[in-house]
């Protein structure tokens, strides 16, 4: 009796012992996701995720990413399940994940929650959602304290840049190019803000959204100071309709980002730190004068935000 007794007891202490494990949380869908313990493998579909987990210290928790994660040096030996629009389902399968990192805007959430897998869907686009993502994260992996370590370091990181510009490199008004759609960085984009928190003057009104798509003419009638833009899409920038007389191509104010640059200023996670400094350094040289391009070929394939 009393074997069976302590039988009982010990494995009610183990299902509590489990139980403690499991967490609930929302996710940016405002669906409720609980977990029964912390996921041993996860496959994160966003670089941004990929670069949080691994900031974390989580990275050996990682068993697949998208084609595009591509930091730490870490996860390039990971295996890759595609793209934003061809994501292979049967690769995420065999890697048989306790958790599926991925964007609200994946068209796979509703099919890998069918198949039994544990969903969760984030989406950062500002500095506040940053922070939040990375509460979020952390508290998956167990890991709430180091959440606090990150965020501190990249504000900090960000007033060490804003604090490092002389006057001269502060009020200049700027043009973000993100996509040669054009898409632009708004004001109310994460990029957007640690442009705003550097002094620069965004072209782009937050009423039109964090990355709205615009006409190329509002760029001309803005007269931008200053454009920021990635090597992929830089050709044959000066010789749009119109924006051989734009201030900043007359003036040869074009900072042109190169594609492993590029990656650090898109992507809202943990390496928004270095995007801080590679906008003040450009925010700098523009203030000295004409603007160098870089003369190295562009080479990088096609890549993707976030």
């Amino acid at each position: 009796m009393l074997r069976r007794l302590g039988l009982v007891l010990l494995a009610a202490a183990l299902a509590h012992s489990a139980g403690a494990q499991a967490v609930t949380l929302k996710d940016d869908r405002g669906q409720a996701v609980t977990l029964p313990a912390v996921p041993k493998r996860i496959v994160s579909l966003l670089p941004s995720l990929t670069e949080t987990v691994c900031e974390l210290g989580e990275c050996a928790r990682l068993v697949g990413v998208d084609r595009f994660s591509n930091h730490p040096a870490a996860v390039l030996a990971l295996p890759k399940v595609g793209g934003l629009d061809d994501t292979s389902v049967e690769a995420i399968l065999a890697l048989r994940p306790d958790l599926v990192l991925l964007s609200i805007s994946s068209r796979l959430t509703e099919r890998l929650e069918a198949l039994g897998l544990k969903v969760i869907a984030l989406e950062p686009k500002t500095h506040a959602d940053v922070q939040r993502v990375l509460g979020t994260v952390a508290q998956v992996l167990g890991r709430g304290d180091e959440a606090r370590r990150v965020w501190n370091r990249i504000d900090g990181a960000i007033k060490h840049a804003a604090a490092s510009l002389p006057p001269a490199a502060r009020g200049m008004s700027v043009y973000y190019e993100v996509d040669s759609a054009p898409y632009a960085a708004g004001t109310s984009s994460f990029i957007g803000e640690t442009l705003a928190r550097l002094g620069a003057r965004n072209i782009i009104p937050p009423e039109l959204g964090p990355f709205p798509k615009i006409n190329p003419e509002f760029v001309v009638r803005a007269d931008p100071q200053l454009i920021m833009v990635g090597q992929r899409n830089a050709p044959g920038l000066p010789q749009r309709p119109g924006w051989s007389g734009m201030r900043a191509v007359k003036d040869k104010k074009i900072c042109v980002w190169l594609p492993a640059e590029s990656d650090v200023l898109v992507r809202p996670g943990p390496r928004m730190a270095e995007a801080a400094a590679l906008m003040a350094r450009c925010l700098r040289d523009a203030a000295a004068g004409p603007v160098t391009w870089p003369s190295v070929a562009f080479t990088a394939p096609p890549g993707g935000m976030r």
